[in-house]
């Protein structure tokens, strides 16, 4: 289908994504996530036949970055340029943040000229997601009381609960893979735990895989060893989304059963929920030594289940042998990134430019969700884009 066909098509279905942040997937329609996705497929043509998108001739898109990362961090650079705006990184450090400056002061202060506000925030169980409300609730007053000309969106880059531009990147993956989000119905996707040489990975990515691809009718197999569970609400948001979908969701203790006969599997570390919320209240009150202590004890746990590892002998156990590996990365490869880690080396090279892949669908997402916050017609404004013909590159 040509850009012409798909901006018509998507012209026939209205939003109801404007001005509205993006923090869970789970909160947002069917229809929205529809409309995302092919915004996002617009998008990412119009740049492949050079055609500028750029829907702003100045403003900034603020990234408030409060844990490491690479491939998030640049996709909402990328995501920000390629609509036209700068990029500033608030440093908490650098910041009167450091000096007890509040949640409400700073949001305001940041927002003078700015569009967007990305955030991660996973560190703390039940305080990421919180904060990024606390964030909005702040720009909804400094809006309503004159102080900022527009309220800026925000977009979720992790926080506790999901990690939604990484899943929702996943399943643009998984409809460029199989051809169509309606050929994911019955595919069987294991969400498993691997073993990792270290502790306190966020639970966001098989939170955030579970609550969207569970919206599209697929077979979720949810694998870990006993004690690693997720946040139980989430999981029952999960369930019940797989049961209105047509799809399931199975909870096993095994990741060799799990992965047999599976199309899709995405073996990744986390630390259980338990876990998580004693972290929490130890990084709460800067408790190093309880940190220390912690620490050693989920690595003595996790050393008990080494054999979670994704390699050759488990992918011939899946569909044809040849199951589509997924990952967020970076992937703690055994023998490569660490001695044991969550995936063999053999195992991950054969999908390694799958996974490359895979993350490059992260910017145009990221890009979509912003342009559905901005324009409550999405569809005319890309029309008015195809139309105007601006090359991005002047040749």
């Amino acid at each position: 289908m040509n850009l012409k066909d798909r901006i018509e098509g998507l012209s026939k279905v209205k939003s109801e994504l404007y001005k509205k942040d993006f923090l869970l997937t789970w909160e947002k329609s069917e229809k929205d996530l529809r409309i995302v996705f092919e915004v996002a497929a617009i998008l990412k043509e119009m740049r492949a036949q050079n055609i500028s998108p750029r829907v702003f001739d100045s403003g900034l898109a603020i990234s408030n970055f409060r844990d490491n990362s690479t491939r998030t961090r640049f996709s909402f650079a990328s995501a920000s340029n390629l609509l036209g705006l700068a990029v500033q990184d608030l440093d908490e450090e650098k910041s009167q943040i450091a000096h007890g400056e509040t949640v409400r002061e700073t949001a305001n202060m940041i927002s003078f000229m700015s569009d967007f506000i990305g955030i991660r925030d996973d560190m703390f169980l039940g305080e990421g997601n919180k904060y990024m409300r606390e964030v909005g609730s702040a720009l909804d007053e400094g809006f309503a009381k004159g102080v900022l000309p527009s309220r800026p969106g925000i977009v979720n880059l992790q926080c506790d609960m999901d990690h939604p531009t990484q899943s929702m990147a996943d399943l643009m993956h998984l409809q460029d893979v199989y051809g169509s989000l309606e050929n994911l119905r019955g595919k069987k996707i294991v969400m498993s735990w691997a073993y990792s040489p270290s502790y306190g990975k966020p639970l966001s990515v098989p939170q955030g895989i579970i609550g969207l691809m569970s919206r599209f009718g697929m077979n979720i197999e949810l694998a870990y060893p006993e004690g690693y569970g997720l946040i139980p609400e989430i999981v029952d948001i999960a369930k019940k989304n797989a049961q209105q979908s047509g799809g399931s969701l199975n909870v096993s203790h095994s990741m060799s059963e799990a992965m047999k006969g599976a199309d899709i599997v995405y073996p990744k570390s986390w630390a259980p929920f338990h876990i998580m919320q004693q972290r929490t209240k130890l990084l709460q009150n800067s408790d190093k030594a309880g940190l220390k202590e912690l620490e050693q004890v989920c690595l003595a746990n996790n050393a008990k289940f080494m054999d979670w590892e994704y390699d050759e002998a488990k992918m011939k156990t899946t569909k044809n042998g040849n199951a589509l590996y997924m990952h967020c990365l970076p992937a703690d490869i055994s023998d490569v990134s660490c001695k044991h880690g969550e995936v063999s080396a053999a195992a991950f090279e054969h999908y390694r430019i799958k996974t490359y892949q895979e993350a490059g669908f992260k910017p145009y997402i990221i890009a979509a969700m912003m342009f559905t916050n901005r324009f409550e017609n999405p569809a005319e404004t890309l029309k008015g884009i195809l139309d105007r013909n601006r090359k991005r590159v002047g040749f």
